[in-house]
């Protein structure tokens, strides 16, 4: 009993034993904040991502978890920081041209793709998508790259990629793999969270054309950025709003779809639109790549 599983998140089992763990540690820092203990924890369990950096938005989101489980109590918010999406918006917004675009693909190319995590134009970015994307900004947990697409100097387009779904099953039947290969390997998948052709932008093929450039440019940052390759691209299109056709036309397989569940989901009943699930492998040995035994 000493060593049973008291919670599952992102891949990694929560104990009796690690949680007692917690409680020693927060009873051992009673100053410190809860960004603080998340990286301390990080640091006792050498919880750290595949470029060695501490996993510590994922370790401080598991924290809370247990919080509002009651299975830790966490030392009191000290600073709830204001809405910065909201409040720089405006002036994100007034410091791009929101002329129209309207002209054709190859007057436009070659385009320019631009990483700005952790850059002077990742405001830009998150304040474009809180305010034209129809599910708006939030922030990313764990591995993501945030991009902004150039052309002629223009901003035309936003695109995100993070840490894929663990569990989804049309993705999981294609790939072929066992629920162990998956656990091992689901961090070589990235997941297409956000693309966003800007209103004012109409360029035929732009959008397919687009996550094609794309497919090359996110592999080769993210195995700089995270110091492992991705293998597999998948992404979600709700069918009440979208075709999809861009991603068809760029090659993406048709998958099937999700149950209408979210991933916390307890009750076992759809609560939310079925989506489609699309793929993208970047190699035609992603099965052996990722651990497929066929």
């Amino acid at each position: 009993m000493h060593d049973e599983v008291k919670l599952r998140y992102r891949g990694r089992e929560v104990t009796t034993a690690d949680i007692e763990s917690i409680h020693r540690l927060i009873a051992a820092n009673p100053a410190a904040s809860r960004r603080r203990l998340s990286a301390l924890l990080c640091e006792a369990w050498d919880w750290r991502q595949a470029n060695g950096e501490l996993r510590d938005m994922v370790c401080r989101s598991l924290m809370l978890e247990l919080d509002r489980a009651s299975l830790i109590t966490l030392p009191p918010v000290r600073q709830r920081p204001p809405n910065n999406v909201v409040l720089r918006r405006s002036r994100a917004e007034c410091a791009i041209d929101t002329s129209p675009v309207d002209v054709t693909l190859d007057e436009l190319r070659p385009l320019e793709f631009e990483q700005v995590r952790r850059s002077r134009d990742e405001k830009l970015y998150e304040a474009l998508i809180d305010e034209h994307h129809y599910l708006g900004y939030v922030q990313p947990v764990g591995e993501h790259l945030k991009y902004l697409v150039y052309g002629r100097g223009r901003v035309l387009a936003c695109l995100a990629w993070c840490s894929a779904a663990r569990h989804l099953a049309p993705r999981d039947r294609f790939i072929g793999w066992s629920a162990c290969a998956r656990r091992r390997n689901i961090h070589l998948l990235a997941y297409n969270t956000r693309f966003l052709v800007l209103p004012w932008v109409r360029v035929p093929h732009l959008a397919s054309h687009i996550l094609g450039r794309m497919t090359k440019v996110l592999a080769e940052d993210w195995e700089r950025i995270y110091g492992h390759p991705i293998w597999y691209l998948e992404s979600f299109v709700e069918p009440g709003r979208f075709r999809g056709t861009c991603y068809r036309a760029a090659n993406w397989k048709f998958l099937g779809l999700t149950t209408g569940r979210g991933k916390a989901d307890h009750t076992m009943k759809p609560n939310r639109p079925l989506k489609e699930v699309l793929g993208y492998p970047l190699t035609a040995r992603f099965r052996e790549l990722l651990g497929c035994e066929r």
